[in-house]
């Protein structure tokens, strides 16, 4: 018996949601597969929320991107912010489930095959410095080391700075949440001949208003950037 296989007869492999038996590392058991609200289908271009009808080739955009200026050029989703979507943000988030971001990320990567050019730089969206300290991660960190490693591109944690706390976004209007990230980000000296003449993709764990990903993504243009194209792990409906 192979070292792998003892260890799974020591070890099983389980739900990383519930826990239960399941048959390979890193994976959900039917149950909470069926709670995990992946996106599929056709969605929006620029924020990749789920859109009612249509083909999954199709293009077309939401609500909220044909009346909201995004300065970023396309985007995309994994998950809905909803039932055990919701649960396995928060648990990578708040939780220290570190390991979530595996699977996590492959999932991102699959929905993101559509809008990943060649050349890319992959990017997160950084914490300030003390949410950073108090979490010990970033999270989004995380999930982009993870995608640009699987998707051969290069990956750049410290490419963006938050030099200002930005505070909790709960509970803020759409208008308090774009105002509050106004000059948030911006590119250190060292990073900007990374940026220069680059396509991005920038991602985080969580999309709302997009307040962030636009404060982010204007920053990354000021420094050089040729287009940015944004990628979460969960996307927020109104109705949620």
């Amino acid at each position: 018996m192979g070292l792998q296989a003892a260890l799974q007869v020591i070890y099983p492999p389980q739900c990383i949601s519930c826990s239960a038996p399941v048959t390979s590392d890193f994976g959900l058991c039917a149950e909470c597969w069926r709670e995990t609200p992946f996106i599929a289908g056709l969605v929006c271009d620029r924020c990749g929320i789920a859109l009612p009808g249509g083909e999954a080739d199709e293009t077309a955009h939401c609500d909220d991107c044909m009346t909201i200026a995004r300065p970023w050029d396309r985007g995309r989703a994994a998950l809905a912010y909803r039932d055990n979507g919701r649960r396995l943000v928060l648990a990578l988030k708040h939780g220290d489930r570190m390991d979530l971001a595996r699977p996590a990320s492959g999932w991102m990567l699959k929905s993101a095959r559509p809008i990943l050019q060649p050349g890319m730089l992959v990017v997160p969206v950084p914490l300030h410095w003390l949410r950073l300290i108090r979490r010990k991660f970033n999270q989004a960190a995380l999930l982009s080391r993870s995608i640009a490693k699987a998707a051969g591109l290069d990956h750049c944690p410290d490419a963006l700075t938050r030099h200002r706390s930005t505070g909790n976004q709960d509970g803020k209007t759409r208008d308090a949440r774009f105002a509050n990230l106004v000059d948030a980000f911006s590119v250190p000296r060292r990073r900007q001949p990374l940026v220069v003449d680059r396509d991005i993709l920038l991602v985080d764990d969580v999309m709302t208003s997009g307040a962030t990903f636009s404060a982010a993504t204007e920053a990354l243009m000021s420094a050089g950037a040729r287009s940015v194209n944004v990628l979460c792990l969960a996307r927020v409906a109104k109705d949620d």
